[in-house]
């Protein structure tokens, strides 16, 4: 059995950590593009339909065993509901008016409200001092990042609070995962998260009166088939892959490769402005989940099985 420890010796295991950094890392500025032009529910909810259909027929294709039941269609899809229709939606929503990379550094915070919320709840693991001390300095780079939107207040800090929304709902949606694990295959179970999400947005969108504004563009087009192809299955792909090979504590690594892709791609496409505010901010909150888990690691933690047919879905905001 290969060592996990030295995964990265593996080319291919590089290669597929790489791919997860950067493409999770764009798909902010695909958004930031594709609500530019189309209205953020339909924008958003056509997405995971087409996505969750594509994954269904591979899964039919490929002929997969472990099929569905009730409870893991159920659980699937509350998953998704959080995850995709509540963490991701709302940061599609608020990229009308932040810029892609404010927006990855707040998502950061993920790591921060699972370990909040993974302490309260019973059952979870505690994270100790050194956790506290970590959650303590990064919600004050949070605090740091938002002050000049809370200045200007209307719908730049609503903006910021939805996304912070958005990072609650998706460590909630975490957390429920990992107390509620699916029998069936994990193609089929992040197709149901994708579908649930999907009309659910998709309704949202229509009844909000979304549909007049919808009208395709080359510059849509391309944001939402980059989202499907590269941010959804490409990624959760490689994601999957490296979860194979390696310790999740290092696989999860990505997760401070994502916020610098978002704020260089951010600067150099869309000449979003990066000042030095934001950059000791974003120190500050990526030091704060650096400590979290550090403490969490201390903690006795179950490993993904490596049959890719029963892992577990464990990511962020694709």
């Amino acid at each position: 059995m290969k060592n996990k420890n030295s995964a990265f010796n593996d080319p291919c295991v590089l290669f597929a950590y790489i791919i997860v950094c950067i493409l999770w890392g764009s798909t902010y500025l695909a958004i930031r593009v594709g609500v530019s032009d189309l209205p953020p529910g339909l924008f958003a909810g056509i997405r995971f339909i087409i996505a969750g259909l594509i994954l269904l027929a591979f899964a039919k294709i490929r002929g997969y065993k472990n099929v569905p039941g009730r409870r893991d269609i159920v659980n699937s899809a509350i998953v998704g509901l959080f995850l995709l229709y509540g963490g991701n939606g709302l940061v599609v929503w608020s990229e009308q008016w932040l810029a892609s990379s404010l927006a990855a550094l707040l998502i950061a915070t993920v790591p921060l409200f699972v370990a909040l919320i993974d302490t309260v709840v019973p059952g979870g693991t505690s994270i100790g001092w050194l956790g506290w001390a970590g959650l303590l300095t990064g919600f004050s780079g949070v605090a740091l990042l938002m002050a000049p939107g809370i200045e200007l207040g209307g719908t730049q800090l609503t903006g910021l609070i939805a996304i912070l929304m958005a990072a609650f709902l998706w460590a909630s949606g975490s957390v429920f995962s990992s107390r509620k694990p699916t029998s069936c295959s994990i193609i089929y179970s992040i197709a149901i998260q994708f579908l649930a999400a999907g009309i659910a947005l998709s309704t949202t969108g229509l009844l909000a009166g979304e549909l007049p504004r919808f009208h395709l563009t080359k510059a849509g087009i391309g944001a939402m088939l980059y989202l499907i192809f590269f941010g959804s299955l490409a990624g959760y792909s490689a994601y999957i892959y490296i979860l194979k090979a390696m310790p999740p504590a290092k696989a999860s690594t990505y997760a401070y490769v994502n916020p610098v892709v978002a704020v260089l791609l951010g600067y150099l496409i869309l000449k979003e402005q990066v000042t030095l505010l934001t950059v000791i901010s974003a120190a500050i909150i990526l030091g704060g989940v650096l400590l979290v888990q550090m403490s969490r690691a201390k903690a006795p933690v179950e490993s993904p099985g490596t049959d890719t047919d029963k892992l577990t879905t464990v990511s962020k905001s694709a």
